[in-house]
């Protein structure tokens, strides 16, 4: 019998998930694949550590479809789960810098997935 790893739970922060089904169909599954890979504890190809949140426990996805870069950031921070925390189109044509708002929107839902996870821990 061939046993296969469990895979670690995926919360949506915020409206992360909504905002994910915005995107199309390709970039969705591309960034379901590597949220998968997440859960069974690996590393997408694709994904890459978020600066500014100390190390590589906040992770974004980046994938560019018909001239459109969207991203999906996630935290494994957190012991067995997947945290989705955002997900967005990236709008500014000059720079690869992430926007502040979104910056301060990923740091207001890591925190709330911090609290999910202490209460998840109780």
């Amino acid at each position: 019998m061939i046993e296969r790893p469990l895979l670690k739970p995926v919360i949506w922060v915020g409206s992360s998930h909504e905002d994910l089904c915005e995107f199309p169909d390709p970039v969705q599954d591309h960034i379901g694949y590597a949220l998968y890979v997440a859960q069974r504890g690996g590393k997408h190809r694709d994904t890459k550590p978020l600066s500014g949140f100390g190390g590589a426990g906040v992770v974004e996805v980046v994938k560019d479809f018909r001239g459109d870069t969207f991203r999906a950031v996630y935290t494994v921070r957190f012991a067995g789960v997947v945290f989705v925390l955002h997900a967005f189109p990236k709008k500014s044509k000059t720079g690869r810098e992430t926007p502040r708002h979104d910056l301060d929107l990923i740091e207001q839902r890591l925190r709330e997935a911090e609290r999910i996870a202490n209460k998840r821990n109780q």
